[in-house]
């Protein structure tokens, strides 16, 4: 199961997310309580040891700005919330995960249209494009017949991460507001819940 910790805006959290064993921190640049400069996302990076995935947030931005962003600030991987089409990601290879708004199933069926990159799946809605920290009906990944590019985002918390694991059955899951004592700034003792009920949640799907 692929863990990623989303929303970081301090070196103490990416270190301890990497201690805990997340895949993943994610950095975000697009409008939000939890953005962060250019700056502040280098002097992360820079910080952490090799190991977790550095990812980028990103709505709707030029695809220069985020190739730029990139090379900056030591990004391994973009996650795009915004309209992006399939060949705007195309153009990032397998850099890219698209954020998919999911509304209904058509939402998660037209996801099909952005063929080799990552999708992750998260709930709709009309004024925000991510952090909304609420969940959609996970069985409706199952109208995709491979789940092994899913994430799932989306009001997951360690309470509830293992029922999202087992209707889902995604490839990774997603997290910032649920482990948070305040946007930015994370809760170490739910962010090590979080980490361990991911795997073993995912040990038990992968038993049935």
């Amino acid at each position: 199961m692929w863990v990623k910790i989303c929303g970081i805006t301090s070196l103490e959290d990416a270190l301890t997310a990497s201690t805990f064993g997340a895949d993943a921190v994610g950095f975000v640049f697009a409008d939000s309580p939890r953005r962060v400069t250019l700056e502040t996302a280098r002097s992360i990076s820079l910080g952490m040891p090799a190991g977790p995935k550095r990812v980028g947030v990103f709505v709707d931005s030029p695809l220069e700005e985020v190739q730029e962003t990139i090379r900056y600030c030591g990004l391994d991987l973009v996650q795009l919330h915004g309209t992006e089409s399939p060949e705007y990601c195309s153009e990032l290879r397998d850099k890219a995960i698209k954020a998919i708004r999911v509304r209904d199933g058509m939402d998660v069926v037209r996801s099909r249209d952005y063929r080799g990159c990552r999708l992750l799946f998260d709930c709709h809605d009309p004024a925000r494009a991510g952090g909304t920290g609420r969940s959609f009906d996970w069985k409706l990944l199952r109208l995709i017949g491979d789940r092994t590019r899913a994430i799932i985002a989306g009001g997951l918390r360690p309470l509830n991460l293992a029922h999202a694991i087992d209707l889902a059955r995604p490839y990774g899951v997603d997290v910032s507001s649920g482990i948070e004592v305040e946007p930015g700034r994370k809760d170490p003792v739910l962010m090590y819940e979080f980490i361990e009920k991911a795997r073993k949640a995912d040990f038990e799907v992968s038993r049935c």
